[in-house]
């Protein structure tokens, strides 16, 4: 089995990481001691395609295989778990509601 990445995915693992670290790192702790959502930062991560990674992209999504959604997922989740857990829920369940 070839574990090497493409360069789509090294390119799209640095993109979440750089998000993570500009858009979610500030705050992340009064967020989650809060309990606030970070929606302008959802909505960020729509516009990146974070949001719909598995839906093909005839239906707006980003058509990437289950291997880039795992690294963006890992990028994500390092900074702020609890943005990744949105993350996951509209990917993971979501969407695939849409594409069963």
């Amino acid at each position: 089995m070839n574990f090497n990445l493409t360069e789509e995915q090294i390119l799209l693992k640095k993109t979440a990481k750089d998000f993570a670290e500009v858009h979610l790192e500030p705050g992340v702790i009064q967020r989650d001691d809060k309990s606030i959502t970070p929606i302008n930062e959802i909505k960020e991560m729509g516009q990146l395609g974070f949001m719909g990674m598995m839906v093909p992209e005839k239906w707006n999504g980003s058509g990437m295989d289950t291997m880039s959604y795992v690294l963006a997922m890992e990028e994500i989740c390092c900074v702020d778990a609890s943005t990744g857990v949105i993350m996951s829920v509209n990917n993971s369940l979501v969407c695939q509601i849409f594409l069963d």
